[in-house]
Protein backbone atom coordinates (compact mmCIF):
# COMPACT_ATOMS: atom_id res chain seq x y z
CA UNK A 1 0.00 0.00 0.00
CA UNK A 2 1.17 3.44 -0.62
CA UNK A 3 0.18 5.69 2.23
CA UNK A 4 0.49 9.65 2.23
CA UNK A 5 0.68 11.25 6.06
CA UNK A 6 0.11 15.05 6.23
CA UNK A 7 2.29 16.63 9.46
CA UNK A 8 5.49 15.56 10.30
CA UNK A 9 5.76 16.68 13.91
CA UNK A 10 6.20 13.67 16.48
CA UNK A 11 2.54 12.28 15.94
CA UNK A 12 2.67 12.12 11.74
CA UNK A 13 6.47 10.71 11.99
CA UNK A 14 5.48 7.78 14.52
CA UNK A 15 2.38 7.03 11.73
CA UNK A 16 5.07 7.00 8.70
CA UNK A 17 7.29 4.75 11.11
CA UNK A 18 4.53 2.43 11.59
CA UNK A 19 3.71 2.02 8.03
CA UNK A 20 7.31 1.82 6.73
CA UNK A 21 7.75 -0.82 9.60
CA UNK A 22 4.90 -2.96 7.77
CA UNK A 23 5.98 -2.90 4.32
CA UNK A 24 4.37 -0.34 2.91
CA UNK A 25 5.71 3.15 0.95
CA UNK A 26 5.08 6.50 2.51
CA UNK A 27 4.83 9.83 0.95
CA UNK A 28 4.95 12.47 4.21
CA UNK A 29 3.75 16.05 3.22
CA UNK A 30 5.39 19.15 5.61
CA UNK A 31 3.85 22.60 4.88
CA UNK A 32 7.22 23.76 6.71
CA UNK A 33 11.02 22.67 5.66
CA UNK A 34 10.94 20.99 9.97
CA UNK A 35 8.47 20.21 12.15
CA UNK A 36 8.27 23.27 13.78
CA UNK A 37 5.23 23.13 16.44
CA UNK A 38 5.17 21.56 19.89
CA UNK A 39 6.99 18.19 18.52
CA UNK A 40 10.02 20.29 19.01
CA UNK A 41 8.88 22.59 21.80
CA UNK A 42 8.96 20.18 24.34
CA UNK A 43 10.79 18.33 26.99
CA UNK A 44 11.27 14.87 25.18
CA UNK A 45 9.40 13.37 28.39
CA UNK A 46 8.12 9.66 27.58
CA UNK A 47 6.10 10.37 30.88
CA UNK A 48 3.97 7.51 32.52
CA UNK A 49 3.35 8.35 35.92
CA UNK A 50 0.90 10.79 36.25
CA UNK A 51 -1.69 9.21 33.44
CA UNK A 52 -4.81 8.31 34.35
CA UNK A 53 -6.29 4.92 34.95
CA UNK A 54 -7.60 2.52 32.51
CA UNK A 55 -6.86 3.74 28.81
CA UNK A 56 -4.58 6.93 29.54
CA UNK A 57 -2.06 4.76 30.97
CA UNK A 58 -2.57 1.47 28.84
CA UNK A 59 -1.53 3.57 25.86
CA UNK A 60 1.30 5.44 27.69
CA UNK A 61 2.71 1.93 28.90
CA UNK A 62 2.58 0.97 25.62
CA UNK A 63 3.97 3.93 23.78
CA UNK A 64 7.02 3.20 26.38
CA UNK A 65 7.58 -0.07 25.23
CA UNK A 66 7.80 1.01 21.88
CA UNK A 67 9.95 3.66 22.22
CA UNK A 68 12.35 2.06 23.91
CA UNK A 69 11.94 -0.51 20.53
CA UNK A 70 12.58 2.29 18.22
CA UNK A 71 15.61 3.55 20.43
CA UNK A 72 17.77 0.71 19.73
CA UNK A 73 17.03 1.29 16.03
CA UNK A 74 17.17 4.97 16.23
CA UNK A 75 19.80 6.04 18.89
CA UNK A 76 19.59 9.57 17.21
CA UNK A 77 16.33 9.49 19.38
CA UNK A 78 18.51 9.55 22.45
CA UNK A 79 15.69 7.22 24.42
CA UNK A 80 17.01 6.90 27.97
CA UNK A 81 14.58 5.04 30.33
CA UNK A 82 16.15 7.64 33.22
CA UNK A 83 13.00 7.39 35.19
CA UNK A 84 11.32 10.36 37.58
CA UNK A 85 11.58 12.15 40.83
CA UNK A 86 8.37 14.19 41.64
CA UNK A 87 9.87 16.10 44.74
CA UNK A 88 8.38 16.54 48.31
CA UNK A 89 8.76 19.61 49.89
CA UNK A 90 5.67 19.71 52.44
CA UNK A 91 3.85 17.30 54.47
CA UNK A 92 0.64 17.94 52.70
CA UNK A 93 2.71 16.75 49.63
CA UNK A 94 3.72 13.62 51.08
CA UNK A 95 0.42 12.75 51.79
CA UNK A 96 -0.46 12.64 47.90
CA UNK A 97 2.42 10.77 47.04
CA UNK A 98 1.74 7.98 49.72
CA UNK A 99 -2.05 7.96 48.11
CA UNK A 100 -0.84 7.90 44.78
CA UNK A 101 1.53 4.10 46.49
CA UNK A 102 -1.82 2.64 47.44
CA UNK A 103 -3.64 2.68 43.60
CA UNK A 104 -3.83 -0.52 42.11
CA UNK A 105 -1.48 0.49 39.23
CA UNK A 106 1.35 1.38 42.01
CA UNK A 107 3.67 -1.37 40.64
CA UNK A 108 3.03 -1.32 37.03
CA UNK A 109 3.73 2.05 37.39
CA UNK A 110 6.92 1.88 38.73
CA UNK A 111 6.62 4.24 41.95
CA UNK A 112 8.61 4.07 45.00
CA UNK A 113 8.56 6.66 47.84
CA UNK A 114 11.85 7.93 48.54
CA UNK A 115 13.39 9.81 51.17
CA UNK A 116 15.77 12.88 50.85
CA UNK A 117 18.49 10.98 51.36
CA UNK A 118 17.37 8.20 49.43
CA UNK A 119 15.94 11.00 46.60
CA UNK A 120 19.63 12.47 46.75
CA UNK A 121 21.27 9.12 46.01
CA UNK A 122 19.11 8.73 42.91
CA UNK A 123 20.03 12.10 41.69
CA UNK A 124 23.02 13.67 43.59
CA UNK A 125 22.44 17.13 41.79
CA UNK A 126 19.45 18.04 43.81
CA UNK A 127 21.34 18.92 46.73
CA UNK A 128 18.09 21.24 47.73
CA UNK A 129 15.64 21.57 50.04
CA UNK A 130 12.95 18.92 50.03
CA UNK A 131 11.85 16.30 52.32
CA UNK A 132 11.83 12.82 49.37
CA UNK A 133 10.35 12.10 46.14
CA UNK A 134 7.81 10.07 44.77
CA UNK A 135 10.38 7.78 41.80
CA UNK A 136 8.59 6.56 39.01
CA UNK A 137 11.01 3.93 36.99
CA UNK A 138 8.58 3.79 34.02
CA UNK A 139 9.17 7.45 32.96
CA UNK A 140 11.83 8.07 30.67
CA UNK A 141 13.08 10.75 27.65
CA UNK A 142 14.05 11.37 24.09
CA UNK A 143 15.87 14.38 22.78
CA UNK A 144 12.66 16.35 20.88
CA UNK A 145 14.44 18.60 18.60
CA UNK A 146 16.40 15.44 17.24
CA UNK A 147 13.74 12.80 17.40
CA UNK A 148 12.01 13.76 13.93
CA UNK A 149 14.94 14.22 11.45
CA UNK A 150 16.85 11.22 13.50
CA UNK A 151 13.61 9.12 12.73
CA UNK A 152 12.91 10.16 9.04
CA UNK A 153 16.64 9.39 8.24
CA UNK A 154 16.05 5.95 9.17
CA UNK A 155 12.56 6.21 7.08
CA UNK A 156 14.63 7.08 4.28
CA UNK A 157 16.83 4.16 4.48
CA UNK A 158 14.28 1.73 4.14
CA UNK A 159 14.01 3.01 0.31
CA UNK A 160 10.14 3.12 0.78
CA UNK A 161 9.89 6.50 2.68
CA UNK A 162 9.80 10.54 0.99
CA UNK A 163 10.16 13.46 2.62
CA UNK A 164 8.01 16.63 0.70
CA UNK A 165 9.10 19.55 3.23
CA UNK A 166 7.37 23.25 2.26
CA UNK A 167 3.80 21.76 0.58
CA UNK A 168 0.60 23.20 2.76
CA UNK A 169 -2.21 20.62 1.36
CA UNK A 170 -5.27 22.66 0.38
CA UNK A 171 -7.29 20.19 -0.74
CA UNK A 172 -9.01 16.21 -0.39
CA UNK A 173 -9.98 14.90 -3.84
CA UNK A 174 -12.12 12.35 -4.36
CA UNK A 175 -10.94 9.01 -1.90
CA UNK A 176 -7.45 8.84 -0.91
CA UNK A 177 -5.79 11.87 -2.54
CA UNK A 178 -4.86 15.00 -1.24
CA UNK A 179 -3.53 18.11 -3.24
CA UNK A 180 -0.79 20.88 -1.66
CA UNK A 181 -0.13 24.19 -2.65
CA UNK A 182 2.27 24.07 -5.56
CA UNK A 183 -1.24 21.97 -7.22
CA UNK A 184 0.76 18.77 -6.82
CA UNK A 185 -1.51 15.57 -6.00
CA UNK A 186 -0.21 13.03 -4.00
CA UNK A 187 -2.49 10.01 -4.53
CA UNK A 188 -2.47 6.86 -2.07
CA UNK A 189 -4.65 3.76 -0.97
CA UNK A 190 -4.64 5.80 2.23
CA UNK A 191 -4.09 9.51 3.66
CA UNK A 192 -3.56 10.33 7.51
CA UNK A 193 -3.70 13.64 8.77
CA UNK A 194 -2.03 14.51 11.56
CA UNK A 195 -1.47 18.78 11.79
CA UNK A 196 -0.91 19.06 15.02
CA UNK A 197 -2.40 22.30 16.04
CA UNK A 198 -3.46 23.34 12.94
CA UNK A 199 -7.34 23.26 13.13
CA UNK A 200 -8.73 26.12 10.86
CA UNK A 201 -8.47 25.29 7.07
CA UNK A 202 -8.42 22.84 5.24
CA UNK A 203 -8.78 20.66 8.57
CA UNK A 204 -11.96 22.69 9.58
CA UNK A 205 -13.61 21.99 6.20
CA UNK A 206 -13.05 18.26 7.28
CA UNK A 207 -14.23 18.34 10.72
CA UNK A 208 -16.18 21.48 11.13
CA UNK A 209 -17.73 20.11 14.69
CA UNK A 210 -13.81 19.17 16.14
CA UNK A 211 -13.86 18.52 19.38
CA UNK A 212 -10.25 19.52 20.09
CA UNK A 213 -8.90 23.36 21.78
CA UNK A 214 -5.65 24.52 21.27
CA UNK A 215 -3.39 25.21 24.90
CA UNK A 216 -0.19 27.57 25.02
CA UNK A 217 2.65 26.81 27.48
CA UNK A 218 5.82 28.79 28.17
CA UNK A 219 9.22 27.04 28.67
CA UNK A 220 13.10 27.82 28.63
CA UNK A 221 16.12 25.84 28.49
CA UNK A 222 19.63 27.16 30.15
CA UNK A 223 23.39 26.69 29.19
CA UNK A 224 24.59 23.31 29.91
CA UNK A 225 24.36 22.15 34.05
CA UNK A 226 28.09 21.18 35.12
CA UNK A 227 27.13 17.82 35.81
CA UNK A 228 24.35 15.21 35.66
CA UNK A 229 20.91 15.64 36.37
CA UNK A 230 20.15 11.53 36.08
CA UNK A 231 16.70 11.67 35.78
CA UNK A 232 13.70 13.82 34.95
CA UNK A 233 12.16 16.12 37.57
CA UNK A 234 8.90 17.42 38.69
CA UNK A 235 7.73 19.44 41.54
CA UNK A 236 4.68 18.83 43.60
CA UNK A 237 2.62 21.11 41.82
CA UNK A 238 2.67 18.56 38.80
CA UNK A 239 0.45 16.58 41.57
CA UNK A 240 -2.21 19.28 40.74
CA UNK A 241 -1.92 18.62 37.32
CA UNK A 242 -1.82 14.60 36.40
CA UNK A 243 -5.24 12.73 36.80
CA UNK A 244 -3.48 9.94 38.38
CA UNK A 245 -3.14 11.85 42.18
CA UNK A 246 -6.57 12.71 42.05
CA UNK A 247 -7.91 11.64 45.57
CA UNK A 248 -8.89 13.12 49.37
CA UNK A 249 -4.93 14.05 49.66
CA UNK A 250 -4.69 15.97 46.38
CA UNK A 251 -8.00 18.02 47.61
CA UNK A 252 -6.33 18.25 51.22
CA UNK A 253 -3.19 19.76 49.29
CA UNK A 254 -5.03 22.36 47.45
CA UNK A 255 -6.96 23.62 50.63
CA UNK A 256 -3.87 23.59 52.64
CA UNK A 257 -1.47 24.48 50.27
CA UNK A 258 -2.49 26.92 47.59
CA UNK A 259 -0.13 27.81 44.65
CA UNK A 260 1.69 30.94 44.68
CA UNK A 261 -0.75 33.55 42.66
CA UNK A 262 1.81 33.53 39.47
CA UNK A 263 1.76 29.67 39.33
CA UNK A 264 -2.14 29.48 40.20
CA UNK A 265 -2.50 32.35 37.24
CA UNK A 266 -0.42 30.57 34.85
CA UNK A 267 -1.61 27.22 35.68
CA UNK A 268 1.91 26.13 36.52
CA UNK A 269 4.47 23.12 37.34
CA UNK A 270 7.72 22.56 37.30
CA UNK A 271 9.21 20.10 34.98
CA UNK A 272 12.81 19.87 33.96
CA UNK A 273 14.97 17.70 32.13
CA UNK A 274 18.58 17.41 31.11
CA UNK A 275 19.31 17.65 27.22
CA UNK A 276 22.39 15.63 25.82
CA UNK A 277 24.23 19.08 25.39
CA UNK A 278 24.10 19.16 29.10
CA UNK A 279 21.68 22.45 29.09
CA UNK A 280 18.08 22.16 31.05
CA UNK A 281 14.75 22.40 29.51
CA UNK A 282 12.18 23.91 32.23
CA UNK A 283 8.61 24.75 32.06
CA UNK A 284 5.79 24.57 32.13
CA UNK A 285 2.64 26.95 31.95
CA UNK A 286 -1.23 26.34 30.73
CA UNK A 287 -3.14 28.65 28.70
CA UNK A 288 -6.42 27.98 27.99
CA UNK A 289 -8.99 30.73 26.76
CA UNK A 290 -8.03 32.20 23.39
CA UNK A 291 -7.17 34.20 21.87
CA UNK A 292 -3.74 33.79 23.50
CA UNK A 293 -1.15 36.02 24.32
CA UNK A 294 1.42 36.91 22.36
CA UNK A 295 3.88 37.99 24.86
CA UNK A 296 6.66 35.93 26.58
CA UNK A 297 6.07 36.90 30.01
CA UNK A 298 8.61 36.82 32.53
CA UNK A 299 7.32 36.45 36.12
CA UNK A 300 6.31 32.42 35.25
CA UNK A 301 10.27 32.03 34.32
CA UNK A 302 11.12 33.92 37.73
CA UNK A 303 9.02 31.31 39.91
CA UNK A 304 10.58 28.74 37.64
CA UNK A 305 13.68 29.40 38.41
CA UNK A 306 13.13 29.63 42.18
CA UNK A 307 11.80 26.40 42.66
CA UNK A 308 14.63 24.98 40.47
CA UNK A 309 17.07 26.56 42.29
CA UNK A 310 15.57 25.17 45.35
CA UNK A 311 15.66 21.97 44.33
CA UNK A 312 19.42 21.73 43.26
CA UNK A 313 20.67 23.93 45.61
CA UNK A 314 22.58 26.37 43.67
CA UNK A 315 21.79 28.90 40.90
CA UNK A 316 20.51 27.49 37.39
CA UNK A 317 22.90 28.06 34.86
CA UNK A 318 22.19 31.15 32.38
CA UNK A 319 18.82 31.04 30.58
CA UNK A 320 19.57 30.34 26.78
CA UNK A 321 16.01 30.85 25.64
CA UNK A 322 13.24 31.06 25.89
CA UNK A 323 9.77 30.15 23.84
CA UNK A 324 5.70 29.73 23.47
CA UNK A 325 4.14 26.71 22.11
CA UNK A 326 0.88 25.47 21.31
CA UNK A 327 -0.63 22.25 21.06
CA UNK A 328 -3.79 20.63 20.31
CA UNK A 329 -5.53 18.93 22.99
CA UNK A 330 -9.21 16.80 23.38
CA UNK A 331 -12.01 18.88 24.73
CA UNK A 332 -12.64 15.58 26.80
CA UNK A 333 -9.50 15.30 28.27
CA UNK A 334 -10.09 11.65 29.39
CA UNK A 335 -9.80 10.77 25.95
CA UNK A 336 -6.14 10.37 24.71
CA UNK A 337 -6.73 11.54 20.92
CA UNK A 338 -9.13 11.99 18.19
CA UNK A 339 -9.35 9.88 15.67
CA UNK A 340 -11.78 10.62 12.96
CA UNK A 341 -12.07 9.34 9.68
CA UNK A 342 -13.25 12.42 7.72
CA UNK A 343 -13.67 11.23 3.85
CA UNK A 344 -13.11 7.70 2.74
CA UNK A 345 -9.97 6.60 2.65
CA UNK A 346 -8.61 9.92 4.80
CA UNK A 347 -8.28 9.56 8.65
CA UNK A 348 -7.69 12.63 11.18
CA UNK A 349 -5.56 12.24 14.25
CA UNK A 350 -5.18 15.16 16.45
CA UNK A 351 -5.59 16.20 20.05
CA UNK A 352 -3.32 14.14 21.91
CA UNK A 353 -2.17 16.88 24.14
CA UNK A 354 0.87 17.06 26.75
CA UNK A 355 0.33 13.52 25.86
CA UNK A 356 1.58 13.70 22.10
CA UNK A 357 5.90 12.81 22.57
CA UNK A 358 4.55 9.71 25.37
CA UNK A 359 2.13 8.66 23.64
CA UNK A 360 2.54 8.74 19.70
CA UNK A 361 3.98 5.74 19.19
CA UNK A 362 1.62 4.07 20.63
CA UNK A 363 -1.25 5.90 19.06
CA UNK A 364 0.14 5.91 15.82
CA UNK A 365 -0.09 1.86 16.30
CA UNK A 366 -3.86 1.38 17.04
CA UNK A 367 -4.57 4.08 13.76
CA UNK A 368 -2.61 1.07 11.91
CA UNK A 369 -4.24 -2.02 13.33
CA UNK A 370 -7.76 0.27 12.77
CA UNK A 371 -7.07 1.19 9.20
CA UNK A 372 -5.69 -2.80 8.82
CA UNK A 373 -2.41 -1.53 7.66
Amino acid sequence: MRIVVVGAGVLGTMHAWQAVQRGHEVVHLERESEARGASVRNFGLVWVSGRAAGEELAVAQRARDLWAGIGEKVPGLYFRPNGSLTMIRTEAELAVAEQALTLPDAEERGYRLLDAAEARAKNPALRGKYLGALWCSRDGAVEPRLAQPALRAALEASGRYTFVPGREIREVIGENAVRDDHGQVHQGDLVILCTGAWLGGLVRELAPELPVRRVRLQMMQTDPLDEPLTTSVADGDSFRYYPAFAGAALDELRAAQPQPPVAAEHKMQLLMVQRQDGSLTIGDTHEYDQPFGFDVVEEPYEHLSEVAEELLGRPLPRIRRRWAGVYAQTVDTTRVVHREQVRDGVWLVTGPGGRGMTCSPAIAETTAQICNL
